[in-house]
């Protein structure tokens, strides 16, 4: 999804961008590491959210859902204040660009299934189990 996710970028922006290695870019790989590991559970890396007022609504209250904890697209709709929003807030949160560090992988159906991951359901899986986010096959609620 790069390129999706650049020309997103680029049109929002007004701008374009190049790559290189800053101290941001280190830092953030560095932190990525440590999740992976398991030695992190919180990312503490400067970001803006480039998005709709909506969809930053949504990505910020993913931002509040702990570490190894889940949460349901419902579950999510009602704290927004919005139970009837759930598409929006599903579209929203496949929408993020800064996966993992914002976490959208903590998301599952109302029915505690996996659903729904740009990275493809393994990936989701994956990174569940970093979080030690599934006890005895069933997801931790927040």
């Amino acid at each position: 999804m790069r390129n999706s996710i650049d020309k997103s970028l680029r049109t929002r922006l007004n701008a374009d961008f190049v790559e290189e290695k800053t101290s941001v870019v280190e830092n953030t790989i560095s932190q990525l590491g440590e999740y992976f590991d398991g030695k992190r559970t919180e990312f503490k890396i400067p970001f803006v959210l480039i998005g709709s007022d909506f969809q930053k609504r949504v990505w910020n209250e993913l931002l509040q859902i702990p570490y190894g904890k889940t949460e349901s697209y419902l579950g999510l709709s009602k704290k927004m204040g919005d139970e009837k929003a759930i598409r929006a807030v599903a579209a929203a949160n496949g929408a993020n660009q800064i996966s993992i560090i914002v976490p959208c992988h903590r998301i599952v159906g109302r029915n505690g299934k996996l659903v729904g991951y740009a990275g493809g359901l393994p990936v989701k899986m994956k990174l569940l189990n970093i979080e030690n986010a599934i006890i005895n096959g069933q997801f931790r609620l927040f």
